[in-house]
């Protein structure tokens, strides 16, 4: 057979690639409960869509040996595959060459991928798992990282960027990921942080674990900086496929539709029982949310940082949607600092990828403190402001309960070009409280009364049905209809509907300056 040789060659340096960096050290990453660069690769994409890109790429540097560590491919195995069909662009980093330590050659493979998911418009993934610069190249590997960073920028708000981070990502290894759309986390086996546990003690004379310092409960619930957590890697690789499923290729498509099995006219009997009579009684807004949204599947991000604040992905008749939501259960659902960022970054992902914004509101207003007003609570709630102010897409709202001074106009009110507005018969959207109003307004008169506390409690109801009424916000076109809380679910898609060709945009400028 001609040229049988040669056939058999390749064939022998594809099994050599495909080995990574050996079968000892495969079975020290099996045995740390991680997978290999090329098993995670297989379990995210479609059964047999993956196609490698630059599997034989060898690193050129010569300094402290390295001539003498060559593996075929280098520290990252990249290329394409399918995920629901859809096209998507992949890295994963092989800790089992080199401690997947980024050298030029390693960035030059990545940033080809990136390069070409931005120009096919197809969303992109990286599978982060490596112990950071590979310091015997220098500044080539510095340069490896910037080049990677600017096209994280170019691809923002083109194409979904997905990272997971399946192992250590440390010093300026952190910032790639930072600068995508949406971070997953391994629990117990992946940590992020700028500077290490070692470093941080010489430096600050502070002890503290990889794991506290930078694991994934660190980052999900106290910094923010991660999305999702999965508790090992299938579970983390199974979420990414199910976030993909909810949005768009980029930003010139609709999310895809489902063939919806839910009823669209289906009404929930039991959404009149779960606001509480007392307006300080605190009740569960997923409850509403799940109610509401088809089949009962709500995807939430960032569930464990917040908390005051619920955002995630839904689907209304096979639509996707983004919900915003207070959640009255903590802090009563007031806005804060990590709220209001949580909220802004996601009401932004949102309008850059065509999704329709659903917001719940219940709200009392901002969190007092001086730990708040130290912190930027005025800078970082305008954050949020902004980021209704500038969407485009459909924007719905409805208020089930309190609806409070600023913080009532941040909730994707009507003057911030909210499109439909909805309250319950229960909303109270006011200046402020009832208790707050009175005591400003009518304080003479409480304190001139035969028994204070009766004409305060008197004066308090008359407020809350006269002037904290959503009939008044009606009155005034705020609110376009006060409906029964079992409509939400009808009204809410009929609402879509009536919004699927909306043509809005702004105005034209190099770009805007978000109050950072």
């Amino acid at each position: 057979m001609p040229h049988e040789e040669k056939y058999q060659t390749l064939i022998q340096k594809n099994a050599e690639a495909e080995l990574g960096g050996g079968k000892d050290r495969i079975d020290t990453q099996h045995k740390k409960g991680k997978w290999t660069a090329r098993e995670r690769i297989q379990v995210l994409l479609d059964d047999n869509s993956f196609e490698e890109m630059d599997k034989f790429k060898l690193h050129q540097a010569t300094d402290f040996g390295l001539d003498k560590k060559r593996f075929p491919g280098d520290g990252v195995v990249t290329g394409y595959g399918r995920i629901h069909g859809r096209l998507v662009y992949v890295y994963a980093q092989d800790f089992t060459i080199l401690g997947g330590s980024l050298s030029l050659a390693v960035s030059e493979k990545i940033c080809k991928v990136m390069d070409m998911a931005r120009k096919n418009e197809a969303p992109f993934i990286g599978i982060n798992d490596s112990g950071g610069a590979r310091i015997q190249e220098g500044v080539s590997s510095l340069a490896g990282y910037g080049n990677i960073f600017m096209r994280n920028v170019l691809a923002s708000g083109v194409v979904p960027q997905i990272s997971a981070i399946m192992g250590p990502c440390a010093g300026g290894a952190v910032y790639s990921p930072a600068l995508t759309d949406f971070i997953f986390m391994v629990e117990n086996t992946s940590y992020m942080f700028i500077t290490g546990p070692q470093v941080i003690k010489t430096v600050t004379h502070e002890e503290v674990t990889a794991e506290r310092l930078g694991g994934a409960l660190t980052h999900n619930a106290t910094s923010g900086v991660a999305h999702f957590s999965g508790k090992d890697d299938p579970d983390v690789l199974s979420m990414i496929r199910r976030l993909l499923s909810f949005l768009p290729q980029n930003y010139r498509e609709k999310p895809p539709r489902l063939e919806p099995t839910d009823d669209p006219d289906r009404i929930d009997m039991a959404l009149r029982e779960v606001i509480p009579d007392n307006p300080k009684h605190p009740y569960d807004m997923r409850q509403i949310i799940l109610s509401v949204v088809d089949n009962q599947d709500f995807f939430e991000v960032q569930a464990k940082h917040a908390p005051n604040i619920i955002i995630g992905f839904a689907r209304l008749n096979g639509r996707t949607v983004g919900i915003v939501a207070n959640q009255p259960s903590f802090f009563a659902g007031c806005l804060d600092i990590n709220a209001s960022i949580k909220g802004a970054r996601f009401v932004r992902f949102c309008d850059c990828f065509n999704i329709p914004l659903i917001t719940f509101c219940d709200v009392p207003g901002f969190l007092p403190g001086t730990a708040q007003e130290f912190g930027g609570i005025i800078k970082h709630g305008a954050k949020l402001i902004y980021a209704y102010c500038e969407a485009v897409v459909p924007k719905i709202t409805v208020i089930t309960r309190k609806a409070y001074g600023g913080a009532y106009i941040v909730m994707s009110s009507k003057h911030l070009w909210g499109d439909l507005n909805y309250a319950y018969p229960s909303a109270e959207i006011a200046v402020m409280g009832p208790e707050g109003a009175v005591n400003v307004v009518f304080k003479k008169e409480i304190k001139a009364a035969e028994d204070p506390a009766q004409k305060e409690k008197e004066m308090v109801e008359e407020y809350r049905n006269t002037f904290a009424s959503p009939y008044r916000a009606a009155e005034r076109g705020f609110i376009d209809e006060i409906i029964l809380p079992e409509q939400t679910r009808p009204k809410l898609i009929r609402a879509l509907e009536s919004l699927e060709s909306k043509r809005d945009r702004m105005p034209g400028k190099k770009h805007d300056n978000l109050p950072l």
